[in-house]
């Protein structure tokens, strides 16, 4: 597709987009800005409805002509009025899909088939009303049981006093002094201890009676289950049969014209089963159109387009890299034969960056962290603030790090120096007695005064390391904000994580349930600028020997 305008520039890119982490090249960025005039003019609606991840590639035919491919993320368009016009102007998936009386579209079936009938069951009154008779009698039987348990005490306290006034008795009597009196007494002792084991058996014969009572209804409960659980496996079966045989569709090309399918580039990369949806994304759709074309990339970029999902961040026209789950095994594989961006994240940002030490003593340091400096060495980084440290004070014993800042925040950190040290501060973190206050800039005005976000947080494992909110199975995080000041378009805030999950603090400015505001610089969830602004400005805690109050203060530098 031919520019509607070109960039005003003299040269292209020497180099193609490194597709996990860039910033969008003009010529990228002018093809996007055209591909979202004609989205909001064939989807004006676009941001009431769930949106999805659409790409731009560049590319230059083998007459030197130059232009763009357009792309969307999935195998289908959700708007079927649309989908005629989409096909005309998006390329198309890398595979179409089988036909209608192949194999796969048979066992298809069956799989819808048992869907509905695993339905069908899990939802059948009957089941429904045993598991709730189960829960009733188990109720019934914990209220029984503990009622039983509650008069054995009581009753067990009467004995107790009982016994005591007869041993009483027992030691100033003898049998020839009150032969009558004496054997009374006895005869009483032995009954209640008979008593007492004929109160546990009838506490054992109480909880036998509610056990068989409910492993009766259970069973039928289980049968019914047991049922379900076949049909679950056989369909796991046939589910997983039917995607290798759709991966194996998965063909891909590089310019060289190396061939290799989507199974083969998992393997190699020791990534296990391809997640559902890979090659499905708009970066290897554009990349093998264009090499089936003999086109020539030159850059790329993808940006968001609709409304986000609920527990992700995406924001309406936002630019975003390519997803590490399902195309980092097999982009690098596309992508052989072109001169490609060097991986920043294997450049150190922060080699000629110095630390400066806040303070010390024999047993702590505190530094005031500078953007773009590791916590702890990373996979392909060994410079971090830890072998700093450790190459600063040798004689320090035992863990060093006893909390975190991402790469990208700067500001305070305590390091322990001994493991004496380290327990007592993990201790104070762990109990939340340290105190943290961080400074942040975000993209928008902020229109409270202050506020408390409760997003609980997971790792996003098909994009990592994006975080993600997810009630069922994240992690509780709670943040409290306040607005300091705000800057024309900006708003300037003091964030107190009360939690520290990973990207606690980005997620929940970014997040539409939190402040629907990304922290300025954040290539993860917002857009990248020079630096993350994000600054841990206020760390205090209690000196972990001498247990002093210790309160440290880093103004912000941005």
């Amino acid at each position: 597709m031919p520019f509607s305008n070109e960039p005003q520039l003299a040269l292209l890119p020497e180099t193609f987009t490194y597709p996990f982490c860039y910033q969008p090249d003009p010529w990228a960025k002018q093809a996007a800005i055209e591909l979202q005039q004609w989205l909001s003019l064939h989807t004006p609606d676009a941001q009431q409805h769930e949106g999805k991840m659409y790409g731009v590639l560049v590319v230059k035919s083998q007459r030197g002509e130059l232009g763009y491919l357009c792309a969307y993320s999935g195998a289908t368009i959700a708007l079927s009025d649309l989908k005629e016009t989409f096909n005309k102007h998006f390329v198309p998936n890398i595979f179409e899909g089988f036909s209608q009386d192949s194999d796969f579209s048979t066992h298809q079936a069956i799989i819808n088939q048992i869907n509905a009938e695993i339905e069908a069951l899990s939802s059948c009154q009957t089941l429904v009303d045993l598991q709730e008779e189960v829960a009733t009698l188990k109720r019934q039987a914990e209220k029984a049981i503990s009622l039983k348990q509650q008069a054995m005490v009581e009753q067990k306290k009467q004995r107790k006093i009982t016994r005591h006034a007869i041993s009483e008795q027992l030691s100033t009597w003898t049998e020839t002094h009150d032969p009558d009196t004496f054997a009374h007494a006895k005869a009483l002792s032995i009954s209640l201890s008979r008593e007492s084991v004929t109160h546990k058996k009838a506490l054992q014969a109480l909880k036998t009676y509610w056990q068989q009572k409910i492993a009766a209804l259970s069973e039928q409960v289980t049968e019914k289950l047991d049922v379900i659980s076949v049909l679950k496996k056989r369909r796991k079966k046939l589910s997983n049969k039917l995607q290798k045989q759709l991966f194996q569709q998965y063909q891909l090309r590089n310019i060289n014209g190396e061939v290799k399918g989507v199974l083969e580039l998992f393997a190699e990369n020791n990534q296990g089963k391809p997640p559902a949806g890979t090659g499905d994304c708009a970066a290897p759709k554009l990349l093998q159109y264009a090499f089936s074309q003999q086109l020539i990339p030159i850059c790329f970029t993808e940006f968001w387009w609709g409304k986000s999902h609920p527990s992700e961040i995406r924001k309406h026209g936002y630019y975003y890299p390519a997803c590490q789950g399902k195309c980092g095994p097999i982009l690098p594989h596309m992508l052989q034969g072109l001169a490609v961006d060097i991986n920043p994240l294997l450049t150190n940002p922060a080699e000629q960056l110095s630390l400066e030490i806040v303070y010390h003593d024999q047993h702590l340091v505190v530094v005031n962290k500078p953007a773009g400096l590791l916590s702890v060495p990373g996979k392909n980084i060994e410079d971090s603030v830890e072998t700093r440290i450790k190459t600063k004070f040798p004689h320090a014993q035992g863990k060093l790090i006893v909390h975190r800042l991402d790469m990208a925040t700067s500001g305070l950190l305590v390091l322990a120096l001994s493991e004496r040290a380290h327990k007592s501060i993990q201790q104070q973190f762990i109990e939340k007695k340290v105190e943290k206050r961080y400074i942040a800039l975000v993209d928008g005005v902020i229109a409270e005064e202050s506020g408390n976000i409760n997003l609980p947080l997971i790792l996003d494992i098909n994009d990592r390391p994006r975080q993600k909110v997810c009630v069922e199975h994240g992690k509780f995080a709670k943040t409290t904000w306040h607005v300091i000041e705000r800057l024309n378009d900006k708003t300037l805030l003091q964030l107190y994580p009360i939690t520290g999950r990973t990207h606690q603090l980005r997620v929940h400015c970014a997040h539409p349930d939190g402040l629907n505001t990304p922290i300025t610089g954040d290539g993860l969830y917002g857009t990248l600028a020079d630096r993350l602004h994000l600054h841990a400005e206020t760390l205090s805690f209690n000196h972990p020997i001498t247990k002093e109050p210790l309160s440290f203060h880093i103004q912000v530098n941005f």
